[in-house]
């Protein structure tokens, strides 16, 4: 699953103790696992190797542009969603042929950066999109490739937050309205649709859904080609799930197994959008307990890491295992919340876990955290963000140095002096 195991009672990453980094960088910390990033991406290339398909990292669920260079060196495209985005690709040099661009809300300065970049096409989400490029590309003199992601009316079976891909949700177009867009798309002469798109979620963890989908997509794409549309590329989007806590995922050969039957007589170029796959179980966070609070029903344990640094738990109620990383020796374990020091009620990392009876300065490892993670950080509470750490068998390297007071206010004191 990962590269984070514990050798006679402490947590390593690879073959480096976390406590060792812990010294160096301090609390909270983000450490990834070099070889775990790579060998979940191998998984999911070998998977479908006979498909051929374009593989575009999904910017995200990680960010950090050292994970992007380390992705982009395998031969990496991306699903991006912004500029920023864009510019990151850029940052490390992905052939923007490679890239797509999805999102509900691309501005007009965010498509003509994209179309200048030259990526391989725009994922469109509505009509006003749709004609919104057409009058872009045609100022600029141009043919924007697209892509129409199509919203199959399918229930994921996944969070209600992170699922895409039903008729109530904010993504995609029906397939009646799809069949539109195709068909205006004649008059828009300045964009040129190559393809369709879909993604149905996030954290999926059954093929099921997915096989639903595409047989509603494979006769949206019959009935296009009947009408001469040439549907060069047909996109799959991501969703593949990780194992959090107690889930049994699908590995990337069943799924590659499941669907690629139905995805071969489409005759297309297969997309495929992996983000939390090759990132999720590939990181952890790392937070330094300050104080313990003896309850009649529970303990609190007080970390250091608290909302702003993993927001997950608290958005979505979502799991992440959470486990000391140096085990302590026998005693009973004891009923605790895993809380931080952000003035919320929902700032928390774990409830009612069975830890050790813990004491301030024991480090705690918060797992599967490499995925909506540093990501989606933030200052609350005006606190600056934790540093992160990339490990290579022995060796580990600073990939994002904390951020410190004097840059969090930067950008205000800047205006004091106005």
């Amino acid at each position: 699953m990962d590269d984070f195991l514990k050798r006679k009672g402490e947590l390593y990453c690879e073959d480096m103790p976390i406590s060792k980094l812990v010294k160096i960088h301090g609390t909270p910390l983000y450490i990834y696992s070099r070889n775990t990033i790579l060998s979940h991406y191998n998984k999911i290339k070998n998977a479908f190797a006979e498909l051929n398909p374009l593989i575009c990292y999904s910017v995200k669920a990680n960010s950090n542009l050292t994970i992007l260079r380390l992705l982009a060196e395998q031969g990496t495209g991306l699903d991006i969603v912004s500029q920023g985005e864009l510019e990151r690709g850029l940052a490390v040099k992905v052939p923007t042929r490679c890239m797509v661009y999805a999102g509900v809300g691309k501005t007009e300065k965010e498509i003509i950066a994209a179309l200048r970049a030259g990526i391989l096409m725009f994922n469109v989400e509505s009509e006003p999109e749709a004609r919104l490029i057409n009058r872009v590309a045609q100022k600029m003199k141009t043919c924007a490739q697209v892509a129409f992601r199509i919203n199959p009316d399918v229930d994921a079976k996944t969070h209600k937050y992170i699922t895409t891909g039903k008729k109530e949700n904010k993504f995609g177009l029906t397939i009646p309205l799809a069949m539109d867009l195709f068909r205006s798309t004649r008059r828009l002469k300045h964009i040129k649709p190559i393809g369709v798109h879909m993604h149905i979620g996030s954290q999926i963890t059954s093929a099921t859904p997915y096989l639903q989908a595409i047989r509603r997509m494979s006769k949206m794409i019959a009935e296009l080609r009947r009408e001469d549309f040439d549907i060069e590329y047909f996109n799959l989007g991501g969703g593949l799930g990780i194992i959090y806590n107690e889930e049994r995922p699908q590995t990337a050969n069943e799924f590659a197994q499941a669907v690629a039957p139905l995805i071969r007589p489409l005759k297309c170029k297969l997309i495929l959008e992996p983000g939390r796959f090759i990132v999720g179980n590939a990181g952890i966070l790392v937070t330094e307990v300050q104080y313990v609070k003896r309850g009649h029903l529970k303990s609190f344990a007080i970390v250091d890491a608290g909302m702003n640094d993993l927001i997950r738990p608290s958005l979505y109620g979502a799991f992440h295992q959470i486990l000391p990383v140096i085990s302590k020796r026998g005693g009973k374990t004891v009923l605790t919340d895993v809380v931080g020091p952000i003035c919320e009620s929902g700032d928390f990392l774990g409830k009612d876990r069975h830890l050790p009876n813990l004491e301030s300065g024991d480090l705690l490892a918060v797992r599967s955290a490499g995925a909506y993670g540093m990501v989606m950080a933030s200052n609350y509470n005006s606190r600056p963000r934790p540093a992160e750490v990339l490990v290579a068998g022995s060796k580990a390297k600073l990939i994002r140095k904390r951020e410190i007071m004097a840059e969090v206010l930067a950008p205000e004191l800047a205006m004091l002096k106005n």
